[in-house]
């Protein structure tokens, strides 16, 4: 029982207003079909009430989204079925998705668990019910539930409409760099706020012509400081990134990652 838990890019990433504490945002997310982890249920050696959960992460497992959805499993109607299969197999991940790097490879192994568990243990939950469990687990699991290879993705994460277009084949170089996202959208709210109306409504227009361009177009017609509202403000927190900003080169989400189109 082995699946593929996919990488983004954002093609582009426009803050358009503020929700509380959120940024609202316009982003057009595509699937790395080049670059996956890997989620397989194993059979324990022997069985055991503890959730058994395999990989190289840089966080403990109580505070792994994978082991979050776990627990919210166990308060589903089929908890019963969910604690049993459990005791008998163990979560095991093949890391290739860098973390702390805007490539959503947190979002997208829970995302792909929580589909898993819900095929193999037999679950029977709609989408509607798994998206509104991915949903308060993070802002990009909604957009890896769903399954689409291009989508243009709004508010916190949660609103996804497929765009119909060929995946592009994409390079994506992550330096040895690990961007913390809460510190990037700190520094980057502190402009935000002192040209608020001026710089939302710049981007609102920008956004109006950007979610209707082919990915391909977008990147051949725009810059990497045009297209990530985040990249200037990931520089100022980590200003080694500025090093790997070659032409031809885009950021995704708060970084560290780069990509480009390949063919």
């Amino acid at each position: 029982m082995t699946s593929k838990s996919f990488a983004k890019v954002n093609i582009y990433l426009k803050v358009i207003g503020i929700r509380d504490n959120y940024h609202l945002i316009s982003s057009r997310f595509m699937l790395v079909e080049s670059l996956f982890d890997t989620i397989t249920f194993k059979e324990k050696e022997q069985p055991n009430d503890e959730f058994e959960l395999i990989g190289k992460f840089s966080c403990k497992k109580e505070q792994n989204l994978i082991f979050k959805a776990y627990q919210k499993l166990l308060k589903s109607d089929d908890s019963k079925k969910v604690a049993e299969f459990f005791k008998l197999y163990k979560v095991v991940v093949n890391k290739n998705i860098p973390e702390f790097a805007g490539l959503g490879g947190g979002s997208s192994n829970v995302a792909t668990f929580l589909k898993m568990s819900n095929e193999f243990i037999g679950l029977r939950l709609s989408k509607d019910k798994i998206l509104s469990i991915g949903r308060t687990l993070g802002a990009d699991v909604a957009f890896f539930i769903n399954g689409f290879s291009s989508a243009n993705v709004e508010g916190i994460g949660e609103k996804v409409v497929p765009f119909k277009e060929e995946p592009l084949s994409l390079e994506v170089f992550t330096p040895d760099i690990k961007c913390e996202t809460k510190e990037v959208y700190k520094e980057y709210r502190k402009s935000l706020l002192q040209n608020y109306d001026k710089i939302t409504s710049q981007n609102t227009k920008l956004v109006n012509k950007l979610e209707s361009l082919k990915s391909s177009d977008i990147l051949e017609q725009f810059d990497i400081y045009e297209l990530n509202d985040l990249f200037d403000s990931a520089v100022r927190v980590y200003p080694s990134l500025e090093n790997y900003a070659k032409e031809g080169w885009f950021f995704s989400g708060s970084g560290s990652s780069f990509f480009k189109k390949t063919a």
